[in-house]
């Protein structure tokens, strides 16, 4: 592979934006996909997979270059050299990079890949806590987490099929396959920009990992119900809700940020979802006004988010210990005080994107055993790991009132 300078520039940019001024990765990436109209595919490809690989496996390629956080320019370019050299490409003589010590690379590389907090590059907090908490799942997992995630594409019912939708995309060279046990579920067979094509513009599919689209089947809703999806954000799962339900009935979807309802709003126009109702979460008395009028609650809880690692490595770096003390206290409070709008003989789906016990089935277990969740029974929950799915991790808990 012959380095282009523009290219490589553009990735050390990146990542000075991502380690040295806590800009998020995928914002970071988008921002520089657009930076020359000249690059083809396989140019914006190199920039933005060279920058996820360097974000996914900072720890270990500092280790290995013997550099330290804040990265000097000079240090991101010892970074750039040790992904180059740990995959066989050659590096050109430029100022920007320094003699290069290939074979203590390797070697330093070989040493590292017996310890497990280099070898999956991640803070010691958080290998104690995986380890703590999945046991010798962990090994695994993090493993998992650290593989590039598949372009999973859910179809759209409200406008085509399945097997009619793989057809539309093979007319405009987008090859894609089924996964089996997920009936809505296409897997694309080489990476594509899907956003540019025919059948996005139409609506005929969402992009949405496989694991999150079992969350809308696990609420089992039936056409004509009041749902109401409590965190519902963009709304992937939203819409897919809509879909099931054939656009009958209604289906509130609230947040506290008005600005992701807005996406919600335009997405579902382009899909065709006419039965959602956005409402901003201002105060607890929007809560209130739905209390036991709910057949459905979907409380898709705010989490660590280290189910899906694969495609926010980042992540791994911004999270800190005290965020996950915060955050399990608030998914408690909301699952408290969001229940409260399910109906007698209605139910509930609890569902995070992490993989700990202590933010799935240990909230719902303390949930159970309070005042608030005495009239709630568990039914049934699933907890999928990466390592045995191959795609993200997730948990989710169906809860029903007692009439």
């Amino acid at each position: 592979m012959r380095l282009h300078r523009n290219l490589v520039f553009a990735v050390i940019d990146g990542l000075h934006e991502i380690f040295n001024e806590a800009g998020y990765a995928d914002k970071v990436v988008q921002k520089l996909l657009k930076r020359d109209k000249r690059w083809g595919s396989r140019d914006r490809s190199f920039v933005a997979e060279t920058v996820y690989d360097i974000v996914r496996w900072k720890r270990l390629y500092a280790e290995i270059a013997e550099v330290k956080e804040p990265f000097s320019r000079e240090n991101l370019w010892r970074l750039f050299a040790v992904w180059a050299t740990l995959r066989g490409i050659s590096l050109p003589d430029w100022k920007q990079i320094g003699p290069t010590p290939t074979r203590r690379i390797k070697g330093k590389f070989d040493e590292l890949s017996k310890i497990r907090k280099y070898k999956e590059s991640i803070p010691d907090w958080l290998d104690e806590l995986g380890a703590k908490e999945l046991g010798k799942a962990w090994d695994n997992e993090i493993n998992a987490l650290n593989r590039k995630a598949p372009v999973i594409l859910r179809a759209n019912t409200l406008k085509i099929s399945r097997d009619k939708l793989r057809g539309a995309l093979e007319d405009e060279n987008i090859d894609t396959e089924f996964i089996k046990g997920y009936p809505y579920a296409l897997q694309l067979t080489e990476r594509k920009n899907v956003f540019t094509t025919e059948a996005f513009k139409k609506g005929l599919f969402e992009v949405q990992d496989a694991s999150s689209q079992l969350v809308a089947d696990f609420l089992n809703v039936e056409p004509g119900y009041r749902v109401v999806d409590t965190c519902a954000g963009a709304g992937g799962k939203t819409l897919h809700l809509a879909a099931l339900m054939q656009n009958k009935g209604q289906i509130i979807a609230m947040d506290i940020y008005g600005n992701k309802l807005k996406e919600l709003k335009r997405r579902a126009r382009r899909a065709g979802a006419h039965n959602i109702e956005p409402r901003v979460i201002e105060s607890t008395k929007d809560i209130k006004k739905l209390h036991g009028k709910a057949d459905r609650v979907l409380i898709d809880a705010p989490c660590s988010g280290l189910g899906v690692l694969r495609r926010n490595p980042d992540a791994k770096w911004k999270l800190q210990p005290e965020f996950l003390d915060n955050i399990k206290q608030t998914q408690f409070n909301i699952l408290e005080n969001y229940s409260k709008m399910v109906k007698p003989g209605g139910k509930l789906v609890y569902a995070t994107c992490s993989i700990l016990p202590s933010e799935n089935q240990d909230q719902v277990t303390a949930f159970l055993s309070k005042e608030a969740g005495k009239d709630f029974k568990l039914v049934k929950d699933k907890k999928i790991l990466s390592h045995q799915s191959g795609f993200d991790g997730f948990y989710m808990a169906l809860l029903e009132k007692k009439i």
